[in-house]
């Protein structure tokens, strides 16, 4: 699992012992933990600080995106910081700064607490409070339970990672840089974002 290190300037907590996603809704829901975002990879509890300022706005701005080319189209629904979890997986969760998931995979009604699938379309910042190996790990939790692309953007370098699973079944990354762009594909057809524009 993650590579780095759970002490330090990341100021990481992993909690001690078992937990599943009941576990992880009464947590966030304590008083204590209101600035503190949770995951849960296999059982184990990941705590991490809240969103700097670059980060927020790059959410903010990646979930405006969305959501304004699938209004357009009606053919999903889009998400900010929504916990979601792998069909009959009960001890990972997974919070993307955006997401989008198309109408025949949205569950009716919608569920009150986390989502039981992960997302067609997966958007995830990388920052000091969501380390790029981090990402890297749980790629798997996304891309074989049924999402179909990972946006990676990373500030860093004006520049974006975009994954998804070959014929094989093995995860395939293509960098984009900052002259590039970020396609929908057939998820979300005729979106195009340059990133040129997300950094301006």
């Amino acid at each position: 699992m993650p590579r780095w290190s759970a002490d330090g300037d990341l100021s990481v907590r992993i909690w001690k012992g078992r937990y599943d996603i009941d576990d992880v809704w009464e947590i966030v829901h304590r008083p204590e933990n209101d600035a503190s975002r949770f995951e849960l990879i296999d059982g184990k509890l990941f705590e991490f600080p809240p969103a700097g300022f670059q980060h927020g706005v790059l959410a903010a701005e990646m979930y405006y995106h969305l959501y304004n080319a699938n209004k357009r189209v009606c053919l999903g629904l889009t998400t900010a910081r929504c916990g979601y979890h792998p069909p009959g997986d009960r001890w990972t969760l997974l919070g993307p700064s955006a997401a989008f998931t198309r109408t025949e995979r949205v569950q009716y009604p919608l569920a009150e607490k986390y989502v039981a699938r992960v997302p067609d379309l997966a958007v995830e910042i990388a920052s000091f409070c969501n380390p790029l190996d981090w990402i890297h790990d749980k790629l798997p939790k996304y891309l074989q339970n049924g999402a179909r692309l990972v946006w990676i953007v990373i500030p860093d370098k004006q520049s974006a990672e975009v994954c998804r699973l070959d014929e094989n079944g093995d995860i395939q990354t293509e960098s984009i840089d900052a002259d590039g762009s970020l396609s929908g594909e057939d998820i979300l057809p005729g979106f195009e974002l340059a990133l040129a524009a997300l950094f301006s």
